[in-house]
């Protein structure tokens, strides 16, 4: 497993969501690979993904949450049984970064997906698959 620091991880906004979601195809068909409790109001999930602006090569992408407010999370030892086809959420909205399993639309879907995570501050690194 690619251990990154956290040194290198990039602030994501509200405006470069989208674009950095689908530089990876939203994530669908990836892996998720790992989810860590930081500390109490920090949670990194780790992924791994083909990545367009690599001629679709394979990396890993950890997404840190922080100042996380409420979360739903998957034991590490079930990740392998979680189907990413549908790829992940990523969203702002209410001044809130909600991550979610599935396609979903707005900040109250987060009750309805299987894994979920809301924070105020989001960044992401990328390491070797």
């Amino acid at each position: 497993m690619c251990r990154l620091s956290i040194n290198n991880l990039v602030p994501l906004s509200k405006s470069s969501l989208e674009s950095f979601l689908k530089r990876f195809d939203y994530f669908r068909d990836s892996e998720l690979r790992q989810i860590e409790i930081i500390s109490p109001s920090v949670i990194k999930i780790t992924l791994a993904a083909q990545d367009s602006a690599r001629g679709f090569d394979w990396i890993t992408v950890s997404l840190e949450f922080s100042s996380v407010s409420d979360a739903k999370i998957i034991e590490n030892s079930k990740l392998s049984h979680i189907d990413l086809g549908e790829g992940i959420t990523l969203l702002y909205q209410e001044e809130t970064f909600a991550f979610m399993i599935g396609t979903y639309n707005k900040l109250s879907d987060t009750q309805s997906s299987i894994c979920y995570i809301k924070s105020s501050s989001l960044k992401y690194q990328e390491g070797s698959f």
